[in-house]
Parts: C-alpha cells; sequence; structure tokens
C-alpha cells in the first residue's frame, strides 16, 4: 500500500502563480527526459526542439462554464452560493453548495429572479438542484469563472482561463496544460510535422481535491464524462504503427486516452470510448497508450501529482519539482509546465 504522506512536499504562497502569463507561451518548460534522467530548461515556445515530425498532440477541447453562481435563500435571504459541477438533465445539476441549513426542499432565488429547489444531498456540500427552466443560456449572464481556491487575483479577461482551443463546454475548472498554447505556436508545430487530435473530457474540482485517506489505494476518484471520437482513436493508432509517439496535453488527455485504451482490441492502441471514467492512474499503472505529457505542477497529495509519479516515477517527479523551487518556476493553475517524454 502506498502512503498519501508519500506524496508531500513544501511550497511557499509566492511560488504559486496568481495571473496568467502574456503571451501564453512565454512560460517557462522543465523537461524531463525519462530515458536519460536528465533535466533542461526551456521556455515553453521552445517546446518543438523536442518534438518530431509523426508526433501526435492529444488537445481536450472540453470549455470552462461560468460555474459559480450566486443566490439567496426565499426564505430568510441568506446567502447561498452554487458551484455547477454537472449537467444532469435539462432542469438538474450536480452542484456544490455553499451557506447554511441547505439540505432537502430548500428554495433559492438567483439574481435574475430565476428560482431553483434543492431536490436531494449527495456527499459533503454537494446537492442536486432542480431550477425552473433550463438554465444552460442563462449561464454565461449569471456565473462567474470559477477560479481556484489559491487564486486570489482577479482575472481580467476571463478567456485567460480557456484554451485557444475550448470548444465543448462542460468543465468546472480548465485543463490547465493547454494554456500554454498560442495559435502562432500551434502554427509552427504544424508546419514541422507535428500532428494534432483531441479529446474531450469534462473537469470536476475533485480532480485537484487532495486525497485524504491514509493510503491512496482507499481513495475513491469521482467520475468524469470524457469522449475519443473515432477519428481521434483511428489517429492515434496510425500514429503507433508508423512509429511515432502519442503526447497528452495535460492529465486530462491522459485519463481520457488510457480509459479508452482499455477498450481496445486486437491490434488497436485505443477504441472510440464515450462516457464516464473512474480511472486512477497512480504509481504501478501501466500505460497502454501515452508516450509523453505535457503538465502543470500540481498540488501536494493531488491524484495529478500521483499521476505523473505514475509515468516517471515519484522520486524522480518530486525531485524536478524540488529543482523546480530552486529555479523560480511558477506553480499550479497559472504556473508554467513540464514536458515529460
Amino acid at each position: 500500500m502506498t502512503k498519501t504522506s508519500d506524496f508531500d512536499y513544501t511550497l511557499t504562497s509566492e511560488m504559486i502563480a496568481q495571473i496568467p502569463i502574456e503571451p501564453r507561451d512565454a512560460s517557462r518548460l522543465l523537461v524531463l527526459d525519462r530515458k536519460k534522467g536528465q533535466i533542461l530548461h526551456r521556455q515553453f515556445n521552445q517546446i518543438g526542439e523536442f518534438l518530431q515530425a509523426g508526433d501526435l498532440l492529444v488537445l481536450n477541447e472540453t470549455r470552462v462554464i461560468p460555474a459559480r453562481i450566486y443566490a439567496r435563500k426565499v426564505s430568510t435571504g441568506g446567502k447561498v452560493e452554487l458551484l455547477l459541477l454537472r449537467r444532469i438533465d435539462g432542469y438538474h445539476w450536480e452542484a456544490i453548495v455553499g451557506g447554511k441549513r441547505l439540505g432537502e426542499g430548500k428554495r433559492i432565488e438567483l439574481e435574475d429572479g430565476l428560482e431553483a429547489e434543492i431536490v436531494s444531498e449527495l456527499s459533503g456540500a454537494r446537492r442536486v438542484i432542480r431550477f425552473q427552466e433550463p438554465i444552460e443560456e442563462r449561464i454565461s449572464q449569471l456565473g462567474h469563472m470559477p477560479l481556484p481556491p489559491y487564486i486570489h487575483e482577479k482575472l481580467e479577461d476571463p478567456e485567460r482561463y480557456q484554451t485557444i482551443f475550448a470548444r465543448e463546454s462542460g468543465s468546472a475548472a480548465a485543463p490547465t496544460a493547454g494554456l500554454h498554447f498560442t495559435t502562432r505556436l500551434l502554427a509552427e508545430l504544424e508546419q514541422k510535422g507535428v500532428q494534432f487530435a483531441n479529446v474531450t473530457l469534462h473537469i470536476g474540482l475533485d480532480t485537484f481535491a487532495p486525497v485524504t485517506e491514509e493510503e491512496i489505494e482507499d481513495h475513491h476518484i469521482h467520475t468524469e464524462w470524457c469522449q475519443v471520437p473515432n477519428d481521434t482513436a483511428e489517429q492515434i493508432n496510425k500514429v503507433h504503427r508508423n512509429g511515432g509517439r502519442v503526447i497528452a496535453v495535460g492529465t486530462t488527455s491522459v485519463r481520457s486516452l488510457e480509459s479508452a485504451g482499455r477498450m481496445a482490441k486486437g491490434d488497436q492502441v485505443v477504441a472510440t470510448y464515450e462516457g464516464t471514467t473512474d480511472l486512477f492512474i497512480m504509481p504501478g499503472y501501466q500505460f497502454r497508450v501515452i508516450d509523453g505529457m505535457i503538465t502543470n505542477f500540481h498540488l501536494q497529495r493531488s491524484t495529478l501529482l500521483m499521476l505523473v509519479s505514475a509515468f516517471a516515477g515519484r522520486d524522480r517527479i518530486l525531485e524536478a519539482y524540488e529543482i523546480a523551487k530552486k529555479e523560480r518556476y511558477r506553480f499550479y493553475s497559472f504556473g508554467d509546465a513540464m514536458f515529460i517524454f
């Protein structure tokens, strides 16, 4: 059994990036070569130095919804905060609810007068909310961007918490490894012969939550919806046959691809997949699909830190994090990146 405490490290608050760097691809890049055991330092816009014609970058097209909504109790006027996590159907959403005595049957009113009711209680602060009418078209007016709690600066442009290839709305958080890409950089890589494919995984907040169980095997990871479309699966299988590398942009792309990899048959590396995934990648996991990943620096005790440790080795990742700290890299969502291959 693996101890959660094995994934601890210390970090001072000034190393947590509060604002995104401009331009996006001016962030720093720590390159970790697993075979050579070598660490190099670059800017993200130099990542093409480590990519070659025939490589395939897999991007998560999910788009963050402005999921934080302020409301009040109909009965008392008390403040309520909703964080929408998952659309169940046109009227029902799973949400984290902030406020006192917000149990089943409690009615709330949103800022534009729309009413809703808590219809069931889930674990912790999770609730199922039923709105009077479908809310999706009103979220853009009512909602606020759900930045992580460790970011305290106001985001001037909400689009900076979206990747430039975000298409499919549904996430409560951004796939942050994708935030480093610019249109210019994608064009440069394409000219070099690098290929691109898309997946979708709608991110829930549990992805970023620290593991609280003493042993990581006891942790129950929450499900997230993902899709690996047929053309992406075919492209990945072709790249593998031709000797190219499949490189996931972000841990969300890793989970999508490895979930689809479990469905592969015959000589496939990956199959078409659409549905939920509860795949928990921890040290000891045997990767089926990916040959490399681009990722940010992750929180202590998080399932994301465990995932990258499964790919590169816990000791090697924690050593890389210590080097990044000494080199004054910026951590977490708006921070710098790693390329591990």
